[in-house]
């Protein structure tokens, strides 16, 4: 298969840092925010935000291995590659699943209330980075298709679309605590969210699968 150049990985690695050191503060900065609102969406805003870092750094780290370690063999580097795509699939499965069931956990004792306004700022921010890095992503995966870099345009596609689904609730929230509506849209947008991730999570599984078949169907011809 055709490798990147050396400009190439520089520029992609370059894009992985930043994003990993930019999702470092995403846990603390909804953290905090869950801490002054009651919202059901904020708080499960907050858990995929923290098993999405993770899954950043697993596919940052084998991305960094594998195209800089000329070494490697075809074999373990579509078993690495393979490896980062199931991590982010298993981030969004599995924030998608901890949503459906924090929300369920409240949905008849949670009312609005709390200042909402700083995680309605930081879904904002949020919503504009992560649509930033989902284009650049799709522009390298565009250019030169590599399983890693691909793995991150689809989470997030997936992060960018949650993010208008928080704010959505969020602003709901903000509006008219008091409404009874906004307890249903609150409870209807982690839903959203959830169900949202974990289909993100079997599209991302069935194409890692796919790579890593590929993978194997070209080394044995060569």
């Amino acid at each position: 298969m055709n490798t990147l150049s050396e400009e190439q990985v520089a520029g992609r690695e370059k894009t992985l840092i930043a994003a990993l050191l930019l999702s470092m503060w995403a846990p603390l900065t909804t953290g905090i925010a869950v801490i002054l609102s009651r919202s059901t969406t904020q708080l499960a805003d907050f858990i995929r935000r923290s098993v999405e870092l993770l899954a950043l750094f697993v596919s940052w780290r084998v991305f960094r291995y594998v195209e800089k370690d000329r070494e490697v063999s075809p074999e373990k580097k579509a078993r690495l590659e393979k490896m980062a795509g199931l991590s982010v699939a298993a981030a969004l499965c599995i924030s998608g699943l901890i949503m459906f069931i924090v929300t369920l956990s409240r949905i008849d004792t949670f009312e609005p209330g709390g200042n909402v306004y700083p995680g309605l700022a930081i879904a904002i921010l949020g919503l504009i980075t992560n649509s930033w890095f989902w284009r650049r992503y799709t522009k390298m995966t565009t250019e030169h298709y590599n399983p890693v870099i691909d793995s991150q345009r689809l989470m997030y596609r997936a992060k960018a679309v949650v993010d208008c689904c928080v704010i959505i609730a969020l602003a709901s929230v903000a509006i008219d605590p008091t409404a009874p509506v906004t307890r249903y849209i609150d409870a209807l947008g982690s839903i959203a969210v959830s169900m949202y991730l974990v289909w993100s999570a079997a599209g991302t599984l069935k194409t890692t699968l796919k790579n890593y078949q590929a993978a194997q169907e070209y080394e044995s011809d060569q």
